[in-house]
């Protein structure tokens, strides 16, 4: 695994889906414009909600972006974590890949896959994926198609791999890839 900047890997995700049919977008401002309901961007999907809520129709099948977004208040704060995990910031970008009825899961699943393994070169043995606990379609995907050991595999509830804009609206399960930083760092949890 070669060492990347963040610049570089920016460049390589787009150029990544790009070649897979996706239409570049850049980021929307942080302060949502005509959405009374968010103070800051939080996610990459907000300059999407009237697509995702169905109030206007796609201007391309497919989209790729990298989101500045703020994560200080509400659903999605971040900022009680700061530093207690490498993980959490108030400020950060976020990659993100969009189908509008074009594709669904076995392909975003295949698609994150070959970009973290093939394009940015992550050891395999290092990777550990989430699904939502209910969401056997992902986990077959998970298993059958991708190969990857059930082991690997954690089974998580709403709180983790469920994805939702607010109290209303879309939502639904989502998964997520983890690079193991080995022992060392562990949270001392099993999952």
């Amino acid at each position: 695994m070669k060492a990347l900047s963040s610049d570089e890997i920016r460049r390589r995700f787009v150029r990544f889906f790009v070649e897979h049919g996706h239409t570049p977008y850049p980021s929307s401002s942080l302060i949502p414009t005509n959405d009374p309901t968010l103070l800051f961007t939080n996610a990459g999907m907000n300059q999407f909600k009237s697509v995702f809520l169905g109030e206007e129709a796609p201007k391309h099948q497919r989209a790729v972006s990298i989101q500045k977004c703020v994560r200080a208040g509400g659903k999605h704060n971040d900022l009680e974590n700061v530093g207690y995990t490498a993980r959490h910031h108030t400020f950060f970008e976020m990659l993100g890949n969009f189908s509008f009825g074009d594709y669904f899961k076995k392909q975003a699943i295949s698609l994150a896959w070959k970009f973290i393994t093939s394009e940015l070169e992550i050891p395999v043995h290092k990777l550990f994926v989430t699904v939502f606990q209910d969401d056997k379609e992902s986990l077959e995907i998970w298993k059958n198609d991708i190969q990857i050991d059930v082991q690997k595999i954690s089974r998580l509830g709403e709180k983790d791999n469920f994805w939702s804009m607010g109290e209303t609206g879309p939502c639904g399960p989502c998964s997520e890839i983890f690079y193991d930083q080995g022992v060392g760092t562990g949270c001392g949890k099993a999952t």
